[in-house]
């Protein structure tokens, strides 16, 4: 007798081809809770959701990394969006509830503001990223999940840090930023937090990073985020950077699909 059988499709989003971008698994029927966090850890992905469609333009979903639920995350919000198809779609989760256009290219989405504030000990955080400065060391609270961010004008494409220094410092999620103009940045984020050494693209912290870049360095509402180049998954993430009105997107490519079943 067949106990679970439950259809999935694998999506990388911020990428317009397969094999690029940020995976995703989303898994198309309901699953049972108690196998919703074994399922994630099986696929070994960054994130893999749980929508459940509960009006002809909304669903409620669930996120989960290989190791822990989350209140809200970008990448997977675009490719589950998409996922279930062009519409203009209200998502709620329990961190965030967004506004998010699918097409059949792409999707992007409505952010919260972040909720910035100084951090205590920026030192350990530069120490502990291998950087030798940094313009600013920053926390940001985004959809119940709380970044700190550094922003250099040093290369980050070498970064080796050491996460349980990370933690010890209080991040668990670490973007750090570099600016190549007024309307491209470089970023590389970190989740040791979440079980993810490197994430290969951070929808849910591009909001905050384009606002922090125009604050620190003048750079223009509408930038472009380069992440995941050093692991061989180049993202491209689209933000529009204004207070209140701040827009995060991307491509989205289909990848597999098939089904769980046992």
């Amino acid at each position: 007798m067949v106990l679970i059988d439950l259809r999935y499709r694998i999506v990388d989003v911020f990428s317009d081809r397969p094999l690029a971008g940020n995976a995703l698994c989303v898994v198309l029927d309901p699953a049972p809770a108690d196998v919703m966090q074994a399922l994630a850890r099986e696929v070994n992905l960054s994130e893999t959701t749980y929508p459940v469609v509960t009006a002809d333009d909304a669903y409620d979903v669930r996120i989960f990394t290989p190791s822990e639920e989350l209140p809200f995350a970008g990448h997977p919000s675009l490719g589950t969006a998409w996922v279930l198809g062009p519409n203009e779609w209200t998502q709620r989760s329990p961190g965030a509830t967004v506004s998010i256009t699918a097409d059949a290219s792409g999707a992007v989405m409505t952010q919260p503001d972040p909720e910035f504030k100084d951090l205590d000990d920026g030192a350990a955080v530069i120490d502990a990223l291998g950087l030798p400065g940094a313009d600013a060391v920053v926390s940001a609270a985004v959809g119940g999940n709380t970044f700190v961010f550094a922003l250099t004008d040093a290369a980050i494409d070498g970064l080796q840090p050491d996460l349980p220094a990370l933690l010890s410092a209080g991040a668990g999620m670490v973007g750090v930023v570099r600016r190549r103009d007024d309307r491209s940045l470089h970023a590389r984020v970190f989740v040791p937090g979440a079980g993810i050494a490197e994430d290969p693209g951070t929808g849910g912290a591009a909001g905050a990073i384009g606002l922090l870049a125009r604050r620190q360095w003048g750079t223009d509402a509408d930038v472009t985020i380069h992440q995941g180049i050093e692991m061989g998954r180049p993202c491209v993430i689209e933000v529009h950077a204004e207070e209140g009105a701040i827009r995060v997107g991307g491509k989205v490519a289909a990848c597999a699909e098939g089904r769980f079943s046992w």
